[in-house]
This record gives structure tokens, sequence and C-alpha cells, in this order.
């Protein structure tokens, strides 16, 4: 396995409230080429906006393509895709597990930073628990829950029934329309 590597922009005073963190895997084919397979993108821009609008907060951008299978296997799980796979099946077809992350980086980042707690915007719990594992309290999770497309409902859906991810609202199915 490769050794992890982030990124961490910072914006104002994050250490007399817990600021702001979102925790972001790079996601080369949303974030540069705006792909509508998945909501990276606008989970970034949105992050992005709240830190912004807060005055302060903490982005940590990780190198950890397509769910930590790296890129070259995420364009083939692409185009397992294609042939009906959802993102989940893809990856295991692939000899991978569902989500091969993982979130150590992030904690040791925040408390070199001297950062104890957060408020993480995230809709997935497992950055949750890796944080509160690597002694980060995590004082509240903000959702980071964007406007649903029609391009990637099925991706929602997935990683809300398959990965737990956390949405306030009901991702839509097509199938009860």
């Amino acid at each position: 396995m490769s050794k992890e590597e982030a990124v961490a922009l910072v914006m104002g005073d994050i250490r007399s409230a817990p600021p702001l963190v979102r925790i972001h895997s790079q996601c080369l084919t949303g974030d540069v080429f705006h792909s509508l397979r998945c909501d990276c993108r606008l989970q970034l821009e949105l992050a992005l906006r709240m830190i912004s609008e807060a005055g302060a907060g903490i982005l940590i951008y990780e190198q950890q393509e397509g769910r930590g299978i790296g890129l070259m296997p995420k364009l083939r799980a692409y185009e397992l895709q294609d042939q009906g796979l959802d993102t989940v099946e893809a990856n295991l077809e692939l000899g991978f597990e569902a989500d091969c992350r993982e979130f150590e980086l992030p904690g040791e980042i925040l408390r070199l930073m001297g950062v104890e707690a957060v408020r993480l915007i995230t809709n997935n719990p497992d950055k949750v628990a890796a944080l509160e594992r690597a002694g980060i309290r995590v004082a509240e999770r903000v959702s980071a829950e964007v406007p649903t497309q029609d391009t990637f409902e099925q991706y929602l859906r997935v990683k809300q029934e398959k990965l737990g991810h956390i949405f306030e609202s009901a991702v839509p199915n097509p199938a009860n329309r």
C-alpha cells in the first residue's frame, strides 16, 4: 500500500472554537473534470463555501482516489458500472473492499495543528468514527448533502444503503417515480 498523502488548507482562527472541517478524498474525475457520476465536486464546493462563510475552517484533501483504490482501478470500476454494477459491486468485482479508504491521517494533521474538536462536514459516519478514535472530538456533524442530480441518484442511494451514509432527505428512487 502506498503512503497516504494530504494537503490541509486552513482559513482563519481554527483554535478559539471547533472549526468547520472537511475531509475530502481526491476525485480527479469529479473535482477536476466535473464528472456527473458523483457528488464529489459539489461537496467540495459546498465545504469551501461553508468554510469561507464561517471565516474559519480546514479542508483536508486526501489522495485516496476512488474510495482508496486509485485512479486506474476507478476507471475500470466505471466500465463495470456502465455494465450495470453499482459502485460497491464494481469495487468488489475488482477485488477491493467496498471502501478502501483510511482516515487516520486527518486525525494526525488536526492534532499537529492543535485542534482538539471539530464541526465535521460529512455524510460519512466512518469519518466521524475515525476522528473520534484519533482523539479528535466531533462536536457536530454538519451535513455535506448537495442537491441530487439524476446522473448520480443511484450513486447516492448506494452510499446510503450499502455504506451507511447519512442523508437528511430521502434519496430519490427513479423506480418509484
